[in-house]
């Protein structure tokens, strides 16, 4: 896990829970410790910084740049900036296995494939926390069980909203669902806008990359794969 995600993480964890709704979000400003472990099973102790903390390390950004945070169209962006936080890291807080854990088997005999299109997400990269601006489909052939379609467009949530690298991210989506549903096959494409290439360095705007990751028959079978391929590309 990067420092910077560890970072991140620490200052998502800083607030406790959002309200439901636009009310107004509880934040904890006690300094503990809690354990966070990444999905290759890798656990690490982080100290979660405060409210106070992580408004100051806005604060720290915005001098860096060359502003007044005291100004007054700043004065509230570092508390802003923390709270957006919550949205953008909300995937921290969730368990993608546990949103799969609910299914059905009554299916009528169903043994083709299904597959879910153009689930439109929004991540940010661990290495310049830019937009990653995309979309994911996602396949599998059941073994008997099923699982609720929102689901699977949930799971693409919760490893977008935590920071990524793509190839990771359409790993992580597939395996979560070969773990949980023990299907015949899973098959994971992503095509995304990755702002870090296209707003800074070699500004290439335009581009995408497209990653994909099979599991099962869709790795083992190529008639297989080649139908999820033809499916999405329709």
């Amino acid at each position: 896990m990067s420092r910077g995600s560890v970072f991140l993480i620490g200052i998502g964890r800083a607030i406790l829970r959002e309200v439901k709704g636009s009310d107004v979000v509880e934040l904890n400003d006690n300094k503990e410790k809690f354990s966070q472990t990444d999905d290759d099973g890798v656990a690490s102790d982080l100290a979660r910084p405060t409210q106070a903390e992580a408004e100051d390390a806005v604060r720290t950004l915005l001098k860096w740049a060359g502003e007044d945070p005291d100004r007054q169209g700043l004065i509230d962006t570092p508390k802003r900036v923390v709270k957006s936080y919550l949205e953008f890291y909300d995937g921290y807080k969730h368990d993608p296995r546990e949103i799969l854990s609910r299914t059905f088997d009554e299916t009528g005999g169903y043994d083709e494939m299904v597959i879910m299109r153009n689930i439109r997400f929004e991540s940010h990269c661990e290495h310049h926390m830019a937009p990653i601006i995309g979309h994911a489909h996602v396949a599998y052939i059941p073994d008997e069980r099923v699982v609720g379609i929102s689901k699977l467009a949930r799971v693409v949530e919760v490893f977008a909203k935590r920071l990524q690298i793509q190839e990771r991210f359409t790993a992580q989506i597939a395996k979560a669902i070969d773990d949980t549903l023990k299907p015949i096959g899973v098959g994971v494409v992503i095509d995304a806008v990755h702002e870090c290439m296209t707003t800074r360095g070699v500004q290439k705007p335009g581009v995408s990359m497209v990653t994909n990751f099979m599991l099962g028959s869709f790795r083992d079978n190529s008639a297989t794969r080649a139908e999820f391929m033809s499916m999405i590309e329709k």
